[in-house]
């Protein structure tokens, strides 16, 4: 009973004695049970008077009340990350190719807040972690155990990885880790922070997209099974998650990673970092940074047609929609609230951008008859696999036709990363000879054209001198991540068209 009701019910005895009602209550009732209720009371008194009182330091968000059907008013504590664990100083985070002492970058600007002023009807919570068990349902599913040491093993063995191309990640996870800034932080330019060995050509141009090279590089990391607890660049893990909390934005329903230049690239890009980590350790001081990130994603939704693109609530294109609909499923994945009207949102905006069947798909709108863009074709197609199309619907069977017959991007001076990364997924999720076929010439050429001497080993550049794509604003960075990232396909995610289906939880 709440201290409101009690004080209620205390007036309320208070008016029956007035009255006399209470001298028939005395008269009812045995003397025993009197004293019984008496020294019960005296006990719940004391035990306030001298229980101590846990301080937290709450963060206040804001939500509308239509940001999630599931989830209430609850209180999620914002504390330091992971208090219970060793503390890690600058010179502590670990090079795996050798111990180099690094600067801090001092030269960026700050990250930009987003205002909370720009959504309608937002209303303010304060969360408090006390309640969040309920909310996301025990924490990991399956869809990320193939991330162990056996996992990894197994994969490789049964989906078309081998030795070469787990070395080439091993590689590249060098090459990542070797990078990171004393602050736990990445740049797309990598030659920033002291030291001869970050002189490797073609850096990146995104040097204000702070968290969104850092939740890149993350990506990689774990998805080779390395978390910030467990792992041998666990330190690195945790120092890059330790950047994106500490440079957490309030913003419209929950936490938003919005910044200059990586807009809501970034944005899907931390919330898939903090998903996947959640899902793979279950460390419920991950929780509010991945549910805070999934309702940030659920408000700048366009309300309209469904998508999103650089701002909030802008109409949407299906580049940027793919990195949100990747985020939205690794929060389900990870035991997180969905709402559902999200993901019915999704399905109108891909029906809108795709050809009748849903073979094809164009940036905003449907492309144009006999047009196929593979790069889109391929985001489109992943996220109706993990939306619940069978593995024989007409659109899918389709697409993956035009997938195989173009093959992966594999001109050394000119290859799509981005083009292959989405569309190995789609091949390797629709398994089968034409997965056989894309995958040997797929692997075989990311082992073939990594770097192998100097600063530059287990790194790739593969978009020349002037690429004709965005890989090019990501620099080295950006090719590496994607490029091993791709060659962890083999055992990433659980295959969504078997017994263990990844699949169940994408309700329309």
């Amino acid at each position: 009973m709440s201290t409101v009701e009690s004080a209620a019910n205390e007036e309320h005895l208070e008016d029956e004695a007035e009255s006399g009602n209470n001298r028939m209550m005395f008269n009812v009732i045995p003397s025993w049970m009197i004293s019984f209720v008496g020294h019960v009371a005296l006990i719940i008194i004391l035990a306030i008077l001298v229980i101590p009182r846990k301080e937290k330091i709450t963060t206040a968000l804001e939500a509308s009340a239509t940001s999630t059907e599931a989830v209430e008013a609850i209180d999620l504590d914002l504390a330091d990350f992971d208090d219970s664990t060793e503390e890690i100083s600058e010179t502590e985070i670990e090079d795996a190719a050798a111990e180099v002492e690094v600067e801090t970058v001092t030269d960026l600007e700050p990250l930009e807040a987003l205002d909370p002023a720009e959504f309608v009807g937002a209303e303010a919570l304060v969360f408090d972690d006390s309640d969040f068990g309920a909310v996301v349902g025990g924490g990991a599913a399956g869809g990320v155990t193939g991330r162990t040491g056996d996992g990894i093993k197994n994969g490789l063995k049964k989906n078309g990885g081998n030795d070469a191309s787990e070395e080439a990640v091993q590689l590249a996870l060098k090459w990542i880790v070797k990078h990171q800034l004393p602050d736990g932080s990445w740049s797309f330019d990598h030659r920033k922070g002291k030291g001869d060995f970050r002189n490797s050509p073609n850096p990146g141009e995104l040097t204000e997209s702070r968290t969104g090279a850092t939740a890149l590089a993350i990506l990689p990391l774990l998805g080779n099974g390395h978390t910030h607890l467990v792992g041998k660049y666990k330190k690195n893990v945790r120092a890059g998650l330790d950047f994106l909390m500490k440079n957490a934005k309030r913003g419209g329903a929950g936490i938003s990673y919005f910044e200059k230049e990586g807009n809501m690239y970034s944005h899907g890009l931390c919330s898939i970092a903090f998903c996947e980590a959640f899902a793979m350790t279950e460390d419920p001081s991950l929780a509010p940074f991945a549910q805070g990130s999934i309702w940030f994603i659920e408000e700048a939704q366009d309300p309209v047609g469904g998508g999103w693109r650089y701002r909030p609530k802008q109409r949407g294109d299906t580049s940027a929609v793919g990195w949100q609909v990747m985020a939205l499923k690794s929060g389900k994945l990870s035991g997180l609230s969905i709402n559902h009207k999200t993901w019915r949102l999704v399905d109108k905006f891909l029906t809108h951008a795709s050809n009748t069947n849903g073979s094809s798909y164009g940036y905003l709108d449907a492309p144009q008859s006999g047009k196929f863009d593979p790069a889109l074709s391929s985001i489109g197609l992943l996220c109706r696999m993990y939306m619940g199309w069978g593995k024989d619907s007409p659109g899918l069977v389709e697409g993956v036709g035009f997938l195989s017959a173009r093959g992966p991007s594999v001109k050394a001076d000119s290859s799509n990363m981005y083009y292959n990364y989405y569309a190995t997924q789609v091949m390797k999720q629709n398994g089968g000879p034409k997965w056989d076929k894309w995958n040997v010439k797929m692997r075989d050429f990311l082992i073939k054209t990594q770097n192998k001497s100097g600063n530059a080993t287990g790194s790739w550049y593969l978009g020349g001198e002037k690429p004709s794509h965005s890989g090019g604003k990501g620099g080295r960075l950006y090719y590496t991540c994607m490029a091993t990232m791709t060659l962890e396909v083999y055992y990433r995610f659980l295959p969504i068209y078997s017994d263990k289906s990844v699949t169940d939880d994408f309700e329309l």
